[in-house]
């Protein structure tokens, strides 16, 4: 029997097409890494197409957080499998995910011959874009889930707590926190019932995602060793890398050189310079991986080994999704849940605050103008409700003219 299948906000049901060239878009302009890609979802889902309410997305990055992997891939899968299904789900994946994925395999064949990426002007641009998109998620949801001064008390102490302790058990005892706090302390203010999800995952799928998860996760390394064979140590090694890392795409990088400098697959040189390209590219950053499956040295290299290194990276996030989802929302429509939600999305809001300082505001606010564009960036779309894309169109313009003219 499936599990939370009661319609969300919006009843109306979508097609992997609908969603597919929703998220395909979010891929092509979502920039500033995984906290603003959120902030992109949020105003995209929550505000426009008000495909769910706010309680619920953010009961959803609580989820996406909790879990190893790259946390806005995850949301996006959970949110294109709201309005269309599984297919929905591989559709919201595709979409956000293959834009830079092709842009970083098109560089490790050559194009980084264009130079180094990281100063031009219209990526500033891209970033200052970022910084206003996620103000305005946290402005949006503070007013929504912190309308209080125990909440708002909450959220601030989360962002002290995760710029104090800038890594992902900073995060997850943030969240931690905030559920023991809400339960203790904010059960006399309990919200009605939670929106239901409805996401089609029964728990016989449910559990046999999380068998079939663990089993690639212990099972890939022995048949690694007993083979010999190099493609599934590829594949062991980057199922490993996206099954065990907390705190998104900045997170992994490391993880991933660790897995592949030292036993000579790729030089670190090589490494490197995906890893600049990785930073100018929207997107997730786990499309890392299929840069670092082209320019492997040894075969399975080219496109056969980005994509295999792409899909083995992802796997383990899609398995969990689909092995938490059923207990989730079965779990958040019980009202000692319910209460420490409320204590865990004021924590959310915090975590969103001081990720707004870093890393989103001090990678791209360096002089006046920069925060003049970003102030310009969050009048645009907080007040004017202009589209996100075209904000980040005007803001790569708007960068390229300040400098020009500097």
């Amino acid at each position: 029997m499936c599990a939370g299948i009661a319609a969300t906000h919006s009843t109306e049901r979508g097609s992997f097409l609908e969603v597919l060239g929703i998220f395909l878009r979010l891929g092509v302009t979502s920039f500033g890494g995984p906290i603003a890609h959120l902030g992109y979802f949020r105003t995209e889902f929550v505000e426009r197409r008000k495909w769910l309410d706010e309680a619920a997305y953010t009961d959803i990055i609580a989820l996406c957080q909790f879990l190893p992997g790259p946390a806005s891939s995850q949301a996006g899968i959970i949110l294109g499998m709201l309005r269309a299904g599984f297919v929905g789900g591989l559709a919201a994946w595709v979409g956000f995910t293959m834009p830079s994925a092709l842009a970083l395999i098109a560089f490790a064949y050559g194009v980084g011959r264009l130079g180094d990426l990281s100063h031009v002007a219209w990526l500033l641009g891209l970033k200052i874009v970022a910084v206003a998109v996620v103000a305005q998620a946290v402005w949006g949801m503070a007013r929504n889930l912190c309308p209080d001064r125990e909440r708002a008390t909450i959220a601030v102490a989360a962002a002290l707590l995760t710029l104090a302790v800038p890594s992902a058990s900073g995060q997850i005892g943030a969240i931690v926190a905030g559920g023991v706090i809400g339960w203790l302390f904010l059960s006399s203010g309990a919200d009605g019932a939670a929106t239901p999800l409805a996401i089609p995952v029964g728990r016989g799928v449910a559990i046999t995602s999380l068998t079939l998860f663990f089993a690639l996760l212990f099972g890939l390394p022995v048949l690694a060793e007993a083979t010999a064979d190099h493609t599934v140590e590829l594949m062991s090694s980057f199922y490993r890398s996206g099954s065990l890392v907390f705190g998104g795409g900045h997170v992994v990088l490391p993880l991933l050189q660790q897995a592949v400098v030292p036993r000579g697959w790729i030089d670190n040189d090589a490494f490197l310079a995906g890893y600049g390209a990785a930073q100018a590219v929207p997107g997730p950053l786990f499309t890392f991986a299929a840069y670092l499956g082209v320019a492997m040295k040894a075969a399975p290299n080219g496109w056969t080994g980005g994509l295999i290194c792409l899909a083995a990276i992802y796997l383990p996030s899609y398995l969990l999704l689909l092995g938490a989802l059923p207990f989730w929302d079965a779990l958040r429509h019980r009202s000692g849940v319910r209460t420490a939600l409320r204590g865990v999305n004021a924590t959310v809001v915090g975590i969103l605050l001081g990720a707004l300082y870093t890393p989103v505001w001090t990678s791209a606010i360096f002089a006046p103008a920069d925060f003049g564009l970003g102030v310009l960036a969050f009048l645009l779309l907080v007040f004017w409700r202009t589209p996100p894309w075209l904000v980040v169109v005007l803001g790569a313009l708007g960068a390229t003219a300040v400098t020009t003219h500097a």
